[in-house]
């Protein structure tokens, strides 16, 4: 279950007030042309409602598909590399001053995320080539919804939804990993939280272990146990065992630990960094307990599968704990409160509510459903164990001090920079004409601040709340 990410909108600019060239004069024109589509797309996709926003993101992949060449040439010339084959003249006027709006650094709740001022070209490419990263996060979870819906997806479906949603998982990770590697060539710290190293090294990390993750959906029979129950109209209310070879049962949990691995990484990283976004420090935590929690589930199967019952239920029971929640021993079920189990229904059926809609699901990292796959199989196995056949259960932690290593499954790819084409260049050596200039539809960035007072000031009150006032 991917993380929500919000993406980011900037402010109007014009590349010819800070970059001139004697050989592609149209050069600086026809990148603000291209930003001030994308500036308004981006716009656009802010104010649709939550619910529709997953079907306009092919619109922004275009949008950002069209500017990132621009960017790319303004750079080779800058270095004085070539583009296409072609050497470009560039001359910088002045520094370049642009401002983007945060979407992963903390703000006061109710408000717009602060936008941050930021220099050089270098932030420019950074910041947009993030918001492609996110878009292509954003739509592997469009299509990861369909397998958590109450509609049960075909084996076909539910393979092309997990294989488009990793190609997206491995784009994201190519390009944040791209970005951690240019971004050790800054002499400076970057001024924006989002673009710092910590957090694109964070990124790079998560989306493997994201990538890692759902490998182990496409032949897991259980989540889809999951799905009937939350499903009102179905009628197959019986539980039917669900077989997992003993061999691919210890692959998943080594690759789950793998996931888990990334994940610690990515949360080290963000510990590091002042000022994130607490929803994604919890997302980072959620996951890593997931995938954790999956592979103990995992090593029960294959520990139950191999006739070791008690194991496979203490393997359950270490299941609970790395996932967070509160030990089934059987001494610790009686002192179990009652209001903790309640808390916790209440926050699954929550979470079923947000799938429904499709709106800010899954931001638990999918740990409540791994915890009502541990609970069923839990439950089954202990009344096997205590009616059948009567093994002793042993304690869970020496369990956990033994798991085995993570295996990696995918490798980084490399992300290839995108060039402008010999004709759009050869276009370029003209003269720039200022009636193909573009002009947007949609408000500057700062405009937003004025026109949103914030949650739940008095109506007529609103110039009270400015940062200069002295309620701050």
């Amino acid at each position: 279950m991917p993380f929500p990410f919000l993406l980011p909108t900037t402010s109007s600019i014009s590349f010819t007030d800070y970059f001139s060239s004697s050989t592609h004069p149209s050069l600086p024109n026809c990148a603000t042309t291209a930003r001030g589509v994308l500036r308004d797309v981006l716009k656009r996709h802010k104010r649709i409602p939550p619910a529709s926003r997953a079907s306009n993101l092919s619109i922004i992949i275009s949008a950002l598909n069209e500017y990132i060449p621009y960017l790319f040439a303004l750079d080779a010339g800058l270095s004085g590399a070539s583009c296409a084959g072609e050497e470009i003249d560039l001359v910088l006027v002045k520094e370049l001053e642009v401002e983007w709006r945060s979407t992963l650094g903390s703000s006061i709740p109710g408000r717009e995320p602060a936008r941050v001022k930021l220099k050089s070209l270098e932030s420019e490419l950074c910041y947009t080539l993030s918001a492609l990263a996110y878009v292509y996060s954003l739509q592997a979870r469009a299509q990861l919804h369909t397998l958590y819906n109450a509609i049960v997806p075909t084996p076909e479906q539910r393979a092309t939804a997990i294989g488009a949603a990793m190609k997206h998982f491995l784009e994201a990770n190519s390009i944040h990993t791209y970005l951690v590697n240019r971004a050790g060539q800054w002499n400076a710290q970057s001024a924006a939280v989002d673009i710092s190293t910590p957090v694109l090294g964070a990124l790079a990390e998560l989306t493997m272990a994201e990538a890692t993750l759902i490998t182990v959906l496409k032949d897991d029979p259980y989540p889809a146990v999951v799905i009937e129950d939350r499903n009102k109209q179905s009628k197959d209310w019986m539980f039917r065992g669900v077989d997992i070879p003993k061999v691919r049962a210890h692959l998943f949990a080594r690759l789950c630990l793998a996931s888990s691995e990334h994940a610690a990484k990515a949360q080290a990283m963000l510990d590091r960094s002042p000022k994130i976004n607490e929803n994604l420090l919890r997302y980072v935590d959620d996951l890593r307990r997931t995938a954790r929690g999956k592979a103990c589930r995992f090593l029960a199967c294959d520990a139950e599968s191999g006739g070791k019952t008690g194991d496979g239920i203490a393997w359950l029971r270490g299941a609970r704990k790395e996932l967070g929640f509160a030990s089934l021993d059987a001494e610790e079920e009686k002192k179990a409160s009652g209001f903790s189990k309640l808390k916790k229904g209440w926050q699954e059926k929550k979470e079923d509510r947000k799938i429904e809609k499709g709106v800010d699901w899954g931001t638990d990292a999918g740990k409540f459903e791994e915890g009502r796959i541990v609970d069923m199989l839990l439950k089954k196995w202990e009344k096997q164990n205590d009616t059948v056949g009567v093994q002793l259960v042993p304690p869970s932690e020496p369990l956990l001090a033994s798991m085995p290593s993570g295996r990696e499954y995918h490798s980084t790819k490399m992300f290839i920079i995108p060039a402008l084409d010999e004709d759009s260049l050869v276009r370029m050596r003209a003269p720039p004409d200022p009636s193909e200039a573009f002009k947007g539809d949609e408000d500057d960035s700062a405009d937003e601040d004025e026109r949103s007072p914030p949650a739940g000031a008095f109506p007529g009150t609103k110039a009270n709340y400015a940062p200069t006032s002295s309620y701050y």
